[in-house]
Order: C-alpha cells, then sequence, then structure tokens
C-alpha cells in the first residue's frame, strides 16, 4: 500500500456498495489516502469515521472529490472555500459553471473529471 500523506474529502460519501462515491472510498483508501467522508446521516462508513459537514474538518485537504448534487452544493461554496482544497473534483453530473467560476476566483484548482477513472489511470 502506498501512503500518499494527504487528505482527501468525499463530499456525498455513501455506505451503499452501488454507489460511485462508496467506490471511491474504497479504491482512494486501498491506495493509501487518507480519507474523510462528509455525510449528514452516517457516523462511520467501514470504519472509517464520517464528518456531518465540511465546517467540521479542521485537516489541511488535498482534494475535495464531490458526489452531491450542484443544487445542494451552492449553500455550501463559502464552507468549501474557507475548507481551501488544493483542488476540487466535479464527478459527472456535480458539475456547475457558477460554483466552479467561484472556486476558481478564490484560487482552488477545479477539474471535471471521475475519480474513479483519475485512479485507474494513475493521474489521480
Amino acid at each position: 500500500m502506498i501512503n500518499k500523506q494527504k487528505n482527501i474529502v468525499i463530499l456525498g460519501a455513501s455506505n451503499k456498495p452501488g454507489r460511485y462515491s462508496y467506490m471511491a472510498l474504497q479504491r482512494l483508501k486501498s491506495n493509501g489516502y487518507t480519507i474523510i467522508p462528509v455525510h449528514p446521516k452516517y457516523k462511520e462508513i467501514d470504519g472509517i469515521a464520517v464528518v456531518s459537514r465540511l465546517q467540521d474538518i479542521k485537516d489541511e485537504i488535498d482534494t475535495l472529490t464531490l458526489y452531491i448534487n450542484p443544487t445542494l452544493l451552492l449553500p455550501m461554496i463559502e464552507d468549501i472555500i474557507k475548507l481551501s482544497p488544493r483542488r476540487v473534483i466535479f464527478n459527472p453530473g456535480t458539475e456547475s459553471r457558477e460554483i466552479k467560476t467561484r472556486l476558481k476566483i478564490s484560487g482552488i484548482e477545479c477539474m471535471e473529471a471521475c475519480t474513479l477513472v483519475l485512479l485507474s489511470t494513475g493521474q489521480f
């Protein structure tokens, strides 16, 4: 296992094996990343403590990978900016020009990509 020493936030993490956010959590975990899942309803996913809100994260964040509808993201823009991740990955279905523009203005790298594809091709 490769220890990446990077904190990765999964916003919209799920405990359901059929969900892409769950698959991403598993793949990131197996690649040695430190995972911080965020979901208001779960306490843990596969032994990893879940944070209910972005405001509760105190660690430095390398990547925030998104798995929630853009309409739910709009009220979280300021929280994402305060979290100040190096980059935000907009997975398919989460894209939002408004959010992307605001984040870029704040100096946060944004990319529209699939976390699972980035991991499988060594581009994560």
